[in-house]
This record gives structure tokens, sequence and C-alpha cells, in this order.
């Protein structure tokens, strides 16, 4: 049976945490496989999270509101983006946990939600209540006093610039 992402995390956690320094480059060469390959770390999390919940790409682009193209073009590291709520948006959309979500805005160099920011805490909540649609999303965030998600406008390309 293959091991899912959490349980290689944690394996790999639990053997860097014994290992001596001599021991690394070892370790590194033995769980290649299991590493991130390459300075995308961020598009081979969310291909292979995509793909364990069985979420087609075209579909997570749909569901956050994001143009189909643009979204391919941030998912293969083509674009980037410093708005985080389209990170958070494609978290929605693949029906990510917090966890997840952190994971995602972490390889993806944003900050992850913290509970003692008000709009991250409603985030949150919202995530571990399974609400995963953008529009309810931004229903709750307006109702709590918090700004809705931004869209994903592309910005005539200005996104990289961002």
């Amino acid at each position: 049976m293959e091991e899912t992402y959490e349980q290689t995390t944690e394996r790999l956690e639990r053997d860097l945490s014994r290992l001596r320094a001599e021991e690394l480059a070892a370790f590194l060469r033995r769980e290649s496989e299991a590493m991130y390959a390459g300075p995308r770390p961020f598009a081979q999390y969310m291909r292979m999270r995509c793909k364990e919940k069985g979420i087609l790409q075209q579909t997570l682009f749909l569901r956050a509101d994001i143009p189909e193209n643009y979204g391919y073009k941030l998912i293969s590291g083509e674009k980037h983006t410093r708005r985080r709520d389209v990170i958070l948006r494609l978290c929605l959309a693949a029906a990510f946990s917090v966890k997840e979500t952190d994971e995602a805005l972490t390889l993806y160099g944003m900050a992850p939600l913290h509970p003692r920011i008000p709009r991250d805490a409603v985030l949150i909540a919202a995530i571990g209540n399974r609400m995963y649609e953008i529009e309810a999303v931004d229903e709750l965030l307006r109702t709590c006093g918090q700004q809705p998600l931004q869209t994903a406008g592309t910005g005539g390309g200005r996104e990289t610039a961002e």
C-alpha cells in the first residue's frame, strides 16, 4: 500500500529528527522520490493533492473562479502572483483542510493562516466547517466585517510584477 502525502511527510520528519549531519546527503539521495524536485514545489504539491482528491485542474479553476489559462500558468509556475487570495481560492476550490492550505501557502512563499488575524480566523473557521464555495466564504467574511477574497484578475499580464 502506497503512503499518503501525510504519512510520507511524517516519516520524513521523524527520520530527519534522528539523522546526524554526516548522514544527510545519503538521506537526500535515498528519499529523492519523496522530495520536491526543482524550483516549483507549490506546483508539484497542487498537482499531487488534486490527483489524490480526484479533482481535475479545469474543475479546480472553475470552482476557484480563476480564468483557466491563468490558473494553468499559476500551477505550472509560469506566472506568479503576490495575491494571497488567489492561492486561497485554489485551496478552497480543492477542498483543502487548514493544514493543506497552510502547506500550499508556505510552498508558494506566503504566510500560512494565523488564528490571531481576524480575517484568517474567519477563513480557518470556514475551512474547518468544510465551507469551500467561494461565494459562501465571501459572504461569511462580509458578515464578520472582513474583506471578501480578491478576484484573480490577470491585470493584463502584470501579475508577476505585483
